[in-house]
């Protein structure tokens, strides 16, 4: 099937049922995943899967609509019926595509990111699960106290996604993801500790080798061993790359022009002034090639750019999409991501805290008291008043070195505090998410202990 044509089809179809305006969003793909334990492949998974979204306006009322069902008598139902609800939804003088003309929604040159490995697709199944086991094997040899397992995997995906609207975009945009991850259990004097690990790329050469991702994993859990609880203080706080993104995706969700103009962020307010200390640049950057959040058109049809968020403390922008970008006077960012199931919303592409020089090693050599997290439990983050709390465990610092793990703590403190007083970052930073951040210190905040 040509899905470009579809797409197309669709779109006019919309327009011929009575649609000022009309969009589609069809996406197709491959997913495979297996679980390996003890060696015995315990879960495997291969799927194929394909949808549209249909989205409507009439009179600036909007509906949304979506199948998996490609059959031409379904598409047609569902394109009449769509526009029959758009007729009879609210009106909101804010709806619409994005403008065209000159704006952001006129169409251009699509540019290429490298976001597809053609290689994965010639792995066969033997290979991923030998993959999985190779990681859990190097798990169990690294360290006697490795005792169980609660698996590796492999899992790869290919997709394709499409955009087609009555101002004349079409995009395309095809990509792939692969992942290994291992999670081993560690036991010693009646303790029993995981850790785990994983790596996370858009092609098979990136990936971190079975063997590391195992070794990576085991370590983590043989650390944690008589982990401790500590007294309650005020000590400096170092936050491990692979949990440090849970600042930087509050602060995105502070950025949300949405929430900024009804009050809902701790961040209102702040356009062009001080957030951060000098070393708080964040980007949100979806042209990086090979990037897991690189995306060359957003969910609405907005060619992406790079943006300087945050420029050495100073907050320069803030997060829209067509409709709150034409409320509040704005323009969209490029920041609208969605599937064919969904209507867009707004979400980071490749958000990260630019590093610098420093290693996480230097960091903690300067530091003779204080707290290095490398877990984190809930999701205790307030973006409207911008306080902080989740639980933690990790390693306690003394004298320069990671003296011993700790766990059952709580750190807290407020988003804004904390983002004036990064006081270091690393050099570390692991592009394997939509929010990206290197190890970095904060110079004082409470952990409570008991």
């Amino acid at each position: 099937m040509d899905y470009q044509q579809l797409a197309q089809d669709v779109v006019s179809a919309a327009m011929r049922a009575g649609a000022d305006e009309a969009e589609v969003y069809l996406q197709t793909g491959d997913e495979f995943d297996v679980n390996v334990r003890l060696g015995e492949v315990e879960t495997l998974t291969q799927a194929g899967a394909k949808g549209l979204g249909l989205r409507v306006f009439v009179d600036k009322r909007m509906a949304f609509a979506s199948t998996t069902d490609f059959d031409g008598d379904v598409i047609n139902d569902m394109v009449k019926t769509t526009v029959q609800l758009a007729r009879s939804a609210s009106r909101d003088r804010y709806n619409g595509l994005p403008d065209p003309g000159s704006g952001p929604g006129r169409p251009g040159p699509v540019p290429h990111l490298d976001l597809y490995d053609r290689t994965i697709a010639d792995l066969t199944t033997a290979e991923k699960i030998e993959m999985a086991r190779e990681s859990e094997a190097a798990a169990f040899e690294f360290d006697r106290r490795i005792t169980n397992s609660y698996g590796a995997s492999f899992s790869n995906s290919s997709g394709m996604s499409i955009i087609a609207n009555s101002n004349g975009i079409l995009y395309t945009n095809s990509s792939t993801r692969c992942g290994i991850g291992c999670a081993p259990l560690a036991e010693e004097d009646g303790s029993k500790e995981v850790g785990s690990y994983g790596s996370v790329r858009r092609f098979l050469r990136q990936l971190e080798s079975p063997e590391s991702v195992g070794r990576e994993a085991a370590g983590r859990a043989v650390r944690k061993l008589g982990a401790r609880k500590v007294e309650t203080q005020k000590v400096p706080v170092v936050f491990e790359w692979s949990v440090a993104p849970i600042l930087w995706g509050a602060v995105f969700s502070a950025l949300d022009g949405d929430n900024i103009h009804r009050g809902m962020s701790f961040l209102k307010k702040k356009l062009n002034k001080r957030v951060g200390s000098h070393l708080v640049t964040l980007i949100d950057d979806p042209l990086m090639p090979s990037g897991i959040g690189s995306m060359p058109f957003d969910g609405e049809g907005v060619l992406t750019r790079c943006k300087v968020v945050v420029d050495e403390g100073i907050l320069k922008m803030h997060f829209y999409d067509a409709r709150t970008a034409r409320k509040y006077g704005a323009q969209p960012t490029g920041n609208a991501r969605r599937g064919y199931s969904g209507i867009p919303s707004v979400g980071p592409t490749n958000f990260y805290l630019r590093q610098t020089d420093v290693s996480p090693e230097e960091i903690i050599r300067g530091i003779s008291n204080g707290f290095y997290v490398t877990e984190t439990m809930g999701h205790g983050v307030s973006v409207v008043t911008g306080d902080f709390s989740v639980g933690a465990s990790g390693m306690w610092i003394k004298d320069g070195e990671l003296a011993y793990p700790v766990h059952e703590v709580t750190i807290a403190g407020n988003m804004l505090d904390m983002m004036q007083n990064v006081e270091q970052v690393a050099n570390d930073a692991k592009f394997m998410s939509l929010v990206v951040s290197p190890t970095f210190k904060i110079t004082e905040m409470t952990v409570s202990g008991r």
